[in-house]
Order: C-alpha cells, then structure tokens, then sequence
C-alpha cells in the first residue's frame, strides 16, 4: 500500500445499530468509497482483509466486543465436493449458464423479490423495491458481472430464470457478492450451494486461486453453508488459514 499509484481510501465508521444476524447485539461497520482509476486495486486489496462491496463502498464489520463476523473464501484448487455435492451438480449440470453485464432486469427484480419473500422475509433487503435492486446491480465501479442460470430450451430461446449471482471479478478469484434463485422449484432444491459450486468449478478452470463467500456468523444458522465447501480458509487474526 505504499505504491504511490495507490490512493488509500478514507475510512468512516457507522453508528451501532441492532444485529441482523445475532438478536441482542448491536452492529457497527467501517467503510471506505470505491472511486477513481484505482477502485478495482482497492476493492481488491481491502477484499484480502476482508472487506466487502456493496455498490459502490467496501464495508467490514467493527463491532464492539464481538467478532463473530469473519471473512470466508474457498480455494479453488484443492475443493472436493462430497457426494451429495457431486449429485448436486450433476442434477443441474443442464443449466445454461450466463455471465452478462451488470444491468438490472424486470426479470430478475422477479426472481429476487420471490426469493426474499420465502427465505427472508423480515430481512433488511426486504423493503427493496426495483431502483434499489437496479442500483445493487449497476452501481458498481469495479469488474462486474451478473451470472444468469437459466432451464435448457430446445428451440435456441432463453429458458427460465431460475437463479443469480451478482459477482465480481478479481485478479486472484471470484467473489460472491450476492446471490438469489428460484426458492420453490421442483427438481431443483439446493440450487444456493450449486450456484456456489459451479463458481467454484468455473475459478478453478480459469485459473482462479479463491471464490470469497463473505462472512461466515457463528451461531447464524442462515450463514452455516458457507462452511460446508471444504476446505474452507477463514482470515483469523490478519491471516487466511484453513478451519474445520
């Protein structure tokens, strides 16, 4: 960070406010703008210490007294599915799959709201409405993409939306910055961890070191599954190491 093309970004501090993920805790977040020619530099180099984007500001918890929240990424080339994870791939291995460029649709809008009113209906994303998401989507200053899952046609057409993936592009990975599907579609339970796998597959034969999952919240149950793409590395203590 000494490099003098880097520019160090300037940090604020949120005001606590309740948890969303553990009930009787409060939450608080540093966070820095993403702008100028070096966003895609900083995004990256603050990615590694585990932050994380949303539009266009990186975020990190910085909570008093707890550090439950702690950055989560899978490397790609030593990931093993186990056995049900291998059938899972295999049940949606004819999925057409496409990355496109970062911009909402009415489509999409669709899928999401469908997916918040059944997984997360009280959550803090629910109260999005369709500026909210296209914002999510298009505001971003960095290598983005939006990777569609799609059901196969026979006829050349686009089949159905069933799953998506807001995701950013990295010199060292793919990093999952938000993703949704189909919640209550026959034939195709566990399309969450099979989105995750097939990024993990894809990094993997790009080259890619790591997919970046976020954070992993223990004693959130929503947030178990990050822990089962094994092995998984968690930054503990200023350092990526593997965890059980």
């Amino acid at each position: 960070m000494t490099d003098q093309s880097y520019r160090f970004p300037r940090f604020f501090v949120t005001a606590p406010s309740a948890c969303p993920y553990l009930p009787g805790r409060t939450e608080r977040k540093v966070f820095a703008e993403l702008k100028g020619d070096d966003a895609q530099q900083m995004a990256e180099a603050l990615g590694r210490i585990g932050f994380r984007r949303s539009q266009n500001v990186v975020y990190r918890p910085s909570c008093e007294g707890c550090q439950a929240c702690v950055s989560v990424r899978v490397p790609t080339a030593r990931f093993a599915p186990g056995r049900s994870q291998r059938k899972l791939l295999k049940a949606n291995a004819d999925l057409d799959v496409h990355a496109c460029e970062p911009w909402a649709t009415e489509e999409q809008w669709a899928l999401l709201r469908r997916y918040l009113a059944a997984r997360h209906p009280s959550g803090g994303m629910a109260a999005m409405d369709a500026h909210d998401f296209a914002d999510m989507v298009e505001q971003s200053p960095v290598d983005t993409v939006i990777v569609e899952y799609r059901e196969p046609t026979t006829n050349g057409s686009l089949g159905r939306l069933v799953g998506c993936c807001l995701t950013d592009k990295q010199s060292d990975g793919l990093s999952m910055i938000y993703s949704f599907y189909d919640p209550a579609l026959p034939g195709r339970e566990g399309l969450g961890n099979f989105i995750i796998m097939d990024h993990i597959t894809r990094a993997a034969r790009a080259g890619l070191a790591y997919v970046y999952l976020g954070y992993w919240i223990e004693g959130c149950t929503s947030m178990a599954y990050k822990t089962n793409f094994r092995p998984v590395e968690a930054l503990i203590g200023g350092q990526w190491r593997d965890v059980d």
